[in-house]
Formats: structure tokens, sequence, C-alpha cells
């Protein structure tokens, strides 16, 4: 009656009560022969049970059970070899995971027959159909250089990124030649970035990996501080960058540029890109204005047409009667190089003539620049980013925020430096 209530309630039955804290052969062999599934799963789950126990217990129709098993530490490899098989996927997953990390460990001539068996069962996994299972392999021995060569270079020429990608990235045991023969059979775009991350890149697997032309793989191969990258090869990135916007910034802030790349790549970049590479560069002044003066050039020549300025000016005024005109709006049109957007909504917020707003960023002149910023309603802070990252002030001109975030100059001297072009307007 007891037993009745406890099972009722929700309590454990005597079959499915946990198993003793030290097994004998007894328990076992009880909980094999009239074991609930759940007293199987819990014995499959111990790593003090007998090898010919979890050897059993791997052929249990229950995938759970079997997937303790391919979990458990202490089941034998044989044992192993039978699961890289199994017909639940998670089982071999498990698995994988398994013995992913028990290979590398297993030093050449350390337990050899052990060591023989297991590779056996990771070349299994690593050839198994499905990408999960695989992936599965190549992330647990990414990193390790006491596996076999053949392991790694199967899992580096699958066609799943998720398989081939850890050890493109991380795998010591790859070397320039073998990165080389792979992007020269063509791979995948995430295949490529996986070698541009690595922690070494080589000026020739740089240069095979521009030429494939991979906008993200280039891109990725940019930012990454460790990759060599010849100056020709940069010049061919740079041909390639110039009509490709997402390899702007990356090209832009490559680190240590060449003066002659950086003249080059400020040819046609946004202004707050050529702003941001001259910062990381730290350019004398001389070469920080003649580069500014070419960018300078090339915006004052950049022109959209009459029916296009229309379209920007009536797009500017719906932006304003919205109330989005802000700081934070003036901020996201210069990171995003909006510059034609800007000039109207600048001349909207200002309640100048855009043509004015015109004059006073070409003039070079942070004075102006700051009073227009002043007179549209936006901060200090503002001001000084449109003085750098917008108009390309020269760094003598530039006017300087006044404890950090007021103006610098009263009201009265602002009008006067935009009553000069205003009036010259009229």
């Amino acid at each position: 009656m007891l037993g009745k209530l406890k099972a009722l309630l929700g309590g454990k039955s005597n079959k499915d009560k946990a198993l003793p804290e030290k097994l004998t052969i007894e328990d076992e062999q009880r909980i094999l022969e009239t074991g609930s599934d759940g007293q199987k799963q819990a014995l499959a789950n111990r790593t003090d049970a007998r090898p010919e126990v979890l050897y059993y217990l791997a052929e249990h129709e229950s995938a759970e059970i079997r997937r303790a098993i391919a979990q458990n530490p202490s089941t034998p490899i044989h044992a192993a070899e039978k699961l890289t098989s199994d017909e639940d996927v998670e089982v071999r997953a498990e698995l994988a995971r398994k013995i992913g990390r028990l290979v590398p460990g297993l030093k050449p001539g350390e337990q050899t027959a052990l060591r023989e068996k297991a590779i056996k069962v990771l070349e299994a996994l690593a050839a198994d159909q499905l990408p999960k299972v695989r992936a599965y392999v190549a992330e647990e021995i990414k990193s390790a250089d006491s596996v076999p060569k053949a392991i790694v270079d199967k899992l580096a020429r699958d066609v799943e990124a998720i398989v081939c990608g850890p050890i493109l990235q991380y795998s010591p045991l790859l070397n320039d030649d073998d990165l080389r023969e792979i992007i020269a059979a063509g791979v995948s775009g995430g295949a490529l970035k996986s070698i541009a991350s690595r922690a070494l890149v080589s000026e020739a697997v740089s240069q095979d990996i521009a030429a494939t032309l991979d906008v993200p793989a280039i891109s990725t191969l940019l930012t990454n501080p460790n990759a060599q990258i010849r100056e020709d090869t940069l010049d061919q990135i740079i041909d390639h960058a110039q009509t490709v916007e997402d390899l702007h910034a990356p090209v832009a802030l490559r680190p240590q540029l060449s003066i002659r790349a950086m003249k080059r790549i400020a040819g046609f970049v946004a202004s707050a890109l050529v702003h941001a590479m001259m910062e990381q560069a730290e350019l004398p002044e001389e070469q920080a204005e003649e580069l500014l003066e070419r960018v300078r050039d090339r915006l004052h020549s950049e022109r959209v047409g009459d029916d296009e300025e229309d379209k920007l000016a009536k797009q500017a005024m719906a932006y304003f009667e919205k109330g989005a005109l802000d700081d934070k709006f003036v901020h996201d049109q210069i990171e995003a190089n909006r510059r034609e957007l800007l000039m109207q909504c600048l001349a909207v917020m200002a309640d100048i003539p855009a043509k004015t707003v015109r004059q006073i960023i070409n003039s070079k002149s942070g004075r102006a620049v700051t009073a227009l910023a002043w007179k549209a309603g936006l901060a200090m802070r503002t001001a000084y980013e449109l003085q750098t990252k917008f108009a390309l002030v020269p760094k003598a001109q530039l006017l300087n925020a006044k404890d950090g975030r007021k103006y610098p100059i009263d009201d009265n001297e602002l009008e006067w430096h935009l009553s000069y072009f205003v009036e010259q307007a009229d």
C-alpha cells in the first residue's frame, strides 16, 4: 500500500530507485536482466561500470542509453567502433565529441593498440554522411598537432563550411602548400574567410586569397593584423576596392599602410574613412594636409544633377517635418557617406541655402563649420565631427570644444562667421 501511495505521489518505485554508490557484479547483472530503462541509462552513465556491461548496453534499443554509452569516457573502444554506424545521429555526434578529445591526447607509442583503434573510430566519424557529426570531429581536433594528417586533410577539404572552417582556421598541421592547393581547387567563401583568419597568413597565401576577388575573405584578410600582404597584392586589392564599397573600411583601416597606398585609397573612400585612416597612421601634418587636399579636390568635383538635388532637398524637408534631424542623424549620415543628403539637411536645419552650406563645408574654416553646426542646433561634439570627418578642416584650423562639450566662442562671433557666407550668397 505504501509503495502504491508513493508511486501515485510521484515517488520512485524500487525498480527506478537510484543505483548504489558502489556497484557489484550482481547489481549490474540484475539491472541488465530486469532493470528499467531509467536504471540502465544510469548504469550507462557510470564510469565504474565494467567494460563488458557498457559494451552490452551499446546495442540497447533505446537511443538515449546508447548516447550515454557514447559519452561515457569508460566505454571500451570496441563499443565505440560499433557506435560509429549507429542509426541515431546524436549517438554518433556524442561519440565524435568524445573521440575527438581522446585521440589528440594519445601520443604515438602510448597504448599503441588503443590509439590505432581510436584513430579508426575517428576516421569513420570524419567520413560520416551527416555534416553535424563531421563538424564535431573538426571542432575537437582543430588545434591538435598529434592527430593523423590524413584526417585533417580530409576535413579541410570538406564541402561544408561548418566542417572545414575550424580546421582551415586553426590546424597547425596545414602548411602553405596545403592552403594554396585548397584555394586553387576552389572553395566556398566561408572556407576562404577561415583561411584568411589564421593566426599567421603568409604573403603567398594572401596573394591567392586576393586573386579570388571574394569580398568577405579579402575583408577578413585586411582586418587580420597577422596577415602578411605584399605591396603588389595590396595594389590589386585597392584596384578591386574602388568599385566595392564593402572593402572601403577594411582597406582604409589596414594597419601600417604606406603613404602611397593611403593616397590611392583616399581617392575613393568616404571622408570619414580618410580621417580615420589618417588618425590611425598618425601622419605628419604636412603629409596629412597633402592627403586632405586630394580628397577635398575630389569631393568638390563630385556633384549630383539638378533633379537629384531637388529630390534630396524634398527628402531633407520630410525628415525635418518628422523631427528626425538631430545630432545622431548627422552622425549617421557622415558615417554612411551621404554627403549630398547631409548638405540639404544642414541647409534646412540652419535655414540657409544649400549653396551656402556647400561653400562653408568647402571653406576649410573650422570656425565657419562650427558656426553652421551651431545655427543648425547641433551639439559642439557634432560640430567637431563635421569639421574633422565631413569638411576635412586642416588640423591647424580646427576649433575644439570648451570643457569637452561647450561651444568655445560666443553666439555673436558664431553669427558673424556665418554671416560672412550668407552675405556672399545674397
